[in-house]
């Protein structure tokens, strides 16, 4: 199933042309935020789904542009992402696992402005991602189990602040610096997740053009990881790195999309700087 949030947090379902209201599936069930609302969908998915169905049955379909996406995950309880994590040219061989937190106050949604904080970064980054939505507790799983953890997929952007001092949280934290979605991918819409093209344009020069077969670590193996180091919970989501063949800088006005098969429709978002930067 292909889920989103939408107008005022609704929950809707993409059924590959259209929105539909799935709002009714929810209703006093005793949620208290959008997140709190998703993490009930996911940690409670084998009754939630079937209402969902219902909820949909002969609704009449919204276009998405005329909707305000969410993020899938407004505000998951943490947000991690791997540095790096692709085979390159450059770097052929196999690296260090390095992983990192980014502020899960920094989710933006699909059709959202990130906007480049006053900061002396010496350039900005949007790196494209693919993202895993945690669908059971995980804690120091072995990678043969580590799908039966994963409950689906959503399209990201990492953005990056390069050049301050503070390590990657602070350069990767900033408002608006973790766009998402706009779907969440159920796990059993995505035969292989490493098998995947991720294309990325600005200003529709295509930047990016690589598949996840390329990930250092495949998802089974760096769940493993993650979980070795900490947690994770229903509704977690982890990004699984990027290929940095491609990334250059991002600048006030630049137009951003984002195109990963098998996830539905583009992620878009718009970049502004008050300080009219440019590079």
């Amino acid at each position: 199933m292909r889920l989103l949030l939408f107008d005022d947090h609704r929950l809707g379902v993409w059924d590959g042309q259209q929105v539909l209201d799935a709002s009714a599936a929810v209703a006093d069930r005793g949620h208290h935020s959008p997140q709190e609302m998703m993490e009930m969908v996911i940690g409670d998915w084998t009754n939630a789904e079937s209402r969902i169905r219902d909820a949909i049955d002969g609704a009449p379909g919204i276009a998405l542009d005329e909707v305000t996406c969410r993020p899938p995950l407004p505000r998951p309880g943490q947000l991690v992402c791997l540095a790096g994590n692709y085979l390159e040219p450059q770097k052929p061989e196999r690296g260090l696992f390095n992983a990192f937190l980014k502020s899960p106050n920094a989710a933006l949604g699909h059709g959202g402005t990130v906007v480049l904080p006053d900061a002396e970064a010496s350039v900005f980054h949007f790196e494209p991602e693919l993202a895993l939505v945690i669908g059971k507790r995980a804690s120091r799983i072995a990678a043969e189990d580590a799908m039966d953890h994963v409950f689906g997929y959503t399209q990201f952007i990492d953005v990056s602040a390069r050049g301050l001092p503070g390590g990657f949280f602070l350069g990767k934290s900033w408002h608006t610096f973790a766009p998402m979605g706009p779907l969440l991918v159920t796990r059993d819409e995505v035969p292989d997740a490493n098998d995947l093209g991720v294309r990325l344009w600005v200003n529709d020069e295509q930047r990016h053009d690589i598949t996840t077969a390329d990930m250092d670590r495949h998802i089974p193996e760096l769940l493993a990881e993650v979980t070795n180091v900490l947690p994770l919970e229903p509704g977690d989501v982890v990004s699984t790195g990027t290929h940095h063949f491609g990334l250059e800088p991002v600048q006030e006005g630049d137009t951003i999309r984002l195109e990963i098969e098998q996830l539905g429709p583009a992620l878009v978002v718009k970049c502004q700087d008050p300080s009219g930067r440019s590079w």
